[in-house]
């Protein structure tokens, strides 16, 4: 037998192979082709942002607290209520404080009593003065008596001041009382939105414990936090592009009211409030983010409707230079308008598939269409 070695074998199975396909031509790849709008990423100008985020506040917030220790009897509002200037929000139990004011008042009229009693005294002891005196000029009475009956009218005024001081004491007491009495009713500072409750009926309340929050109706703001580094790019006045998560797609324009005067120590940032817009989109307690313009700089941008999804990750259609779609993906930057920055994945004069849809382009020949 005759034994094929490795060269041998290797040449038979090519002379095996062309016998095998002998007559037959391979026929090329055919590349689908699909028609879609073409555009082209481009490196332009785009403002240098500094970002900063916070959240929307009133301007004027008050914290109601109880000025005397009670329980509470009813709170007669809920967060999200409009209130107006005055109105009450919660009562207190008033029944120690009340009976307090009722004892003031018959202390005031006891001492308007004594009062009128000392007067009356003090009126006798003076007309007896007087006509004494009369007596005393015609060497009628002797000189003991006058001065018994001088020494009675001046006990008598002296009397009289002493009542007249308890009874001005009595009512300074009543109106403390009252005031007191007061302080069981909690009232709206100002008309707003009740934005926080931290009470219910039966709660002993404690002086300086907040029980409920009111926010000033009108303009909101924004208070945002700006690292100290780049504090000095902002100044009163300034306009900045304010996106609310909560307000959806819309943007506002905000004007920078007040920087505060010292950095927080802790994170060594400054607080800055950005006045807001009247829009009904915005309430408090919103968060937000605010671009403050720091010059310009050189950035990838596409149009936002060339790019798709694959779950949460950004992607384009990327054509080759035989117009054949590849999907890439993206790390997208901030948005301008209808544009939006390619940090990376792409590089400036590529051209992309406009608006892919759902549609599966990779590896199709794209025609351009007008």
């Amino acid at each position: 037998m005759k034994i094929v070695t490795g060269a041998g074998l290797l040449a038979v199975s090519a002379v095996m192979i062309a016998g095998c396909h002998g007559g037959e031509s391979t026929a090329p790849t055919v590349v689908q082709t699909m028609q879609a709008r073409v555009v082209e990423s481009r490196q332009q100008q785009a403002p240098l942002n500094l970002r900063s985020t916070g959240t929307i506040h009133a301007k004027e917030t008050a914290i109601v607290s109880a000025q005397v220790m009670g329980r509470i009897q009813q709170v007669l509002v809920r967060e999200g209520d409009s209130v107006r200037a005055g109105q009450t929000l919660a009562v207190l139990d008033d029944a120690g404080l009340r009976a307090s004011a009722d004892q003031a008042q018959a202390a005031v009229k006891a001492a308007q009593g004594e009062q009128a009693a000392a007067q009356t005294d003090a009126r006798l002891a003076a007309s007896t003065l007087q006509r004494y005196r009369q007596l005393e000029a015609e060497k009628s009475v002797s000189p003991q008596e006058m001065d018994e009956v001088a020494r009675r009218a001046e006990a008598s005024s002296a009397r009289l001041d002493a009542v007249r001081a308890q009874a001005d004491a009595a009512k300074a007491q009543e109106r403390g009382a009252h005031t007191m009495l007061g302080y069981t009713r909690l009232a709206a500072p100002f008309s707003g939105v009740v934005t926080a409750r931290t009470a219910d009926p039966g709660t002993m309340a404690m002086p300086g414990v907040p029980l409920l929050q009111v926010d000033r109706a009108g303009a909101l703001e924004l208070q945002a936090t700006v690292d100290e580094s780049a504090i000095g790019a902002i100044h009163k006045g300034m306009k900045t592009q304010v996106a609310i998560d909560g307000a959806g797609s819309a943007s506002f324009t905000g004007t920078v009211a007040e920087i505060d005067a010292a950095a927080d120590p802790a994170s060594h940032s400054f607080l800055v409030k950005i006045a807001l817009p009247s829009s009904s989109q915005l309430r408090a307690g919103m968060y937000g983010t605010a671009e403050f313009a720091n010059g310009v700089r050189q950035a990838i941008l596409i149009p936002r409707s060339a790019v798709v999804f694959r779950g949460s990750l950004a992607c384009v259609y990327v054509l080759d230079s035989r117009g054949i779609a590849q999907l890439r993906y993206l790390t997208l930057g901030a948005g301008q308008g209808d544009q939006v920055e390619v940090l990376s994945g792409i590089s400036a004069g590529e051209k992309l598939v406009d608006a892919p849809s759902d549609r599966d382009l990779a590896g199709k020949r794209i025609e351009v269409q007008p």
